[in-house]
């Protein structure tokens, strides 16, 4: 099977996947984003240990996956605000853990440790309350989000591979390029304008702001992955999706994008 074939069909069976279980419940979406999540942390830790550091992998990973599910059983109106204290007792055993494990440059470990979680676990456990921002579970904001990231991503692509001359930032990605991004961010804003008048939970307004944060900021969060695999030498950040790489290789742009997002519903739309 050839490179282009095995891209299509990882393409069309993690897309398939995601709106699944995005669509179907609030439990599937938790139990799809809790592996996500997990493997994602791991993916982190192993990249950051090539880099000669040695992070707290399972300290890091029970972490940040304790993050996401204490998200998940709040905002799914299980238990209270209360439970997320137990996030906090945790994250200083981490301190108490390097004590016993005689390594080199024990808070750069620490520091390594604790930006795993923030990187890829608190993101991802935001995408709960961005779910359940009414009040009430729908699917439609967040659909939205991966429509207007996804077209912008292929716009970049379509318009840097035949227009592309200045690059964005060659020291980090090589590949982009500004005539990349300006195509990128014109199709992105054309699907926003259609998605607009499909998902009502936000009025127009709203998607426009919501789509400059994901084109901006997602477009900096997919350079700083680059920078992140740029400084350890490797070109994915794993192999677990065929011809598209890892974890963080598929949700950089999300990654950075959805803290954004969720201050804004939440400082200026409540």
């Amino acid at each position: 099977m050839n490179n282009f074939f095995k891209r299509t069909l990882t393409a069309a069976g993690f897309v398939a996947v995601l709106l699944g279980c995005t669509y179907y419940s609030h439990l599937s979406f938790s139990i799809l984003f809790f592996v996500i999540t997990v493997l994602g942390l791991w993916e982190f830790y192993k990249l950051s240990e090539k880099a000669g550091n040695n992070p707290q992998k399972r300290a890091g990973t029970f972490a940040g996956a304790l993050l996401f599910a204490s998200n998940a059983v709040i905002v799914g109106g299980h238990y209270d605000k209360r439970l997320l204290a137990l996030n906090i007792p945790f994250l200083f055993i981490i301190f108490m853990i390097e004590l016993f494990l005689k390594k080199e440059n024990p808070f750069g470990n620490i520091a390594i440790t604790f930006l795993g979680v923030i990187y890829v676990a608190l993101p991802f456990s935001l995408l709960h309350h961005i779910l359940n921002f009414n009040g009430n579970y729908n699917f439609e904001i967040l659909f939205g989000c991966w429509l207007v990231l996804w077209s912008n991503d292929s716009g970049a692509y379509l318009s840097g591979s035949a227009f592309g001359n200045r690059k964005l930032l060659p020291r980090v990605s090589p590949g982009k390029s500004w005539e990349g991004c300006i195509g990128g961010a014109f199709i992105a804003y054309l699907v926003t304008y259609i998605i607009s008048g499909w998902y009502t939970a936000i009025d127009r307004t709203d998607w426009f702001i919501i789509a400059s944060i994901l084109i901006v900021i997602g477009t900096l969060g997919d350079l700083v992955e680059s920078l992140y695999k740029r400084s350890i030498g490797v070109k994915d950040s794993g192999t677990l999706l065929p011809g598209h790489g890892g974890i963080l290789d598929r949700f950089d742009s999300l990654l950075m994008a959805i803290p954004f997002v969720f201050t804004y519903l939440y400082l200026v739309k409540m």
